[in-house]
């Protein structure tokens, strides 16, 4: 059972391969989830959806490889501007000129490749959890072993490595995601990632992990980084043991967006922390509201502020 049905369940097809996408409820600015890492699918953003789309029309693509998307079987098909394309396909098929985009982890890079390559159709970027290529340095325990190396261990994040996947992707899933979670209670956050990790399987996950990348350096990220015209919002678990706080932090100085940090918050806050994350987005979607919220209750539209960081505790 779902909290809030689709009004839409549609594909558009790009050269051959078949993206799912839905639709759900009415209203302006229009908010599209751009498609997430092709380890989990678009139900990954099951918090979000019911709160916002009472007052936005919401818009969720699954990424190539999971969910009701095609799993195309190249490298080329999982390159990071063919999820842009498929973005900016699914806004005109649906009716959309311009909208908030949400990305979660490598989808916020694509969220803010979409708003850098059709600007004129981007009106603003959430970004949570970010994977910004080569912007920061990443965690040391995650270069304690090579990816393709042959290993002679399977202890920790030795699992995150090409052979492990293959001899027991199931394995890495459980350990991944419980490494992304580091709150108390998460079981079923768990149980839902792991079983979206079991739709695409280690081999098509490592096309989409292998799959062109525009970056190659710090400079030529932060380079994309400075051609975003729209305002920025980045949301960041301090306890992420995925993506460093670093990362959140270098995209709002570098776009002059908004930081929201979360104290005691890891990989997955949009799970684990749907009421502040919901929030956060609901305001920031408000400072492109023409109209009064449609909510009697709800606060009216707050102006764009300048840059600013705010941390939030969790209670």
């Amino acid at each position: 059972m779902r909290a809030l049905n689709p009004d839409v369940e549609a594909f558009i097809e790009r050269d051959g391969v078949k993206i799912g996408y839905e639709v759900f409820g009415a209203g302006d600015p229009p908010v599209v989830f751009v498609p997430i890492d092709a380890i989990v699918q678009s139900r990954a953003y099951k918090a979000q959806v019911p709160y916002l789309a009472r007052r936005s029309r919401v818009i969720t693509i699954d990424p190539r490889g999971n969910g009701r998307s095609d799993r195309p079987q190249t490298t080329g098909a999982y390159a990071d501007m063919e999820f842009v394309a498929d973005t900016i396909a699914v806004m005109d098929a649906a009716g959309i000129d311009r909208a908030v985009l949400v990305g979660m982890c490598t989808s916020s890079w694509r969220a803010v490749l979409t708003a850098v390559h059709h600007p004129d159709r981007v009106l603003g970027v959430v970004a949570i959890a970010s994977w910004l290529p080569y912007l920061t340095p990443p965690f040391p325990y995650r270069l304690q072993y090579g990816f393709d190396e042959v290993l002679d261990t399977e202890e920790g994040w030795a699992k995150c490595n090409r052979h492990y996947w293959l001899r027991d992707w199931r394995g890495y899933a459980e350990f991944f995601f419980g490494e992304l979670l580091p709150e108390p209670h998460s079981t079923k956050v768990h149980e839902d990632c792991v079983g979206w990790a079991m739709d695409i399987g280690a081999e098509t996950m490592l096309l989409h992990d292998d799959g062109a990348i525009v970056s190659s350096s710090r400079e030529e990220t932060e380079a994309v980084l400075a051609q975003v015209r729209c305002p920025v919002l980045a949301i960041h678990g301090r306890e992420d043991r995925c993506q460093p706080p670093s990362r959140g932090e270098r995209l709002a100085e570098l776009t002059g967006g908004d930081l929201l940090l979360l104290e005691g918050a890891g990989h997955l806050a949009h799970a684990r922390e749907p009421v502040i994350v919901n929030h956060a987005i609901r305001d920031f979607v408000d400072r492109f509201r023409t109209r009064p919220p449609a909510d009697p209750g709800a606060a009216p539209a707050a102006s764009a502020p300048g840059r600013r960081t705010w941390t939030r505790p969790l209670n």
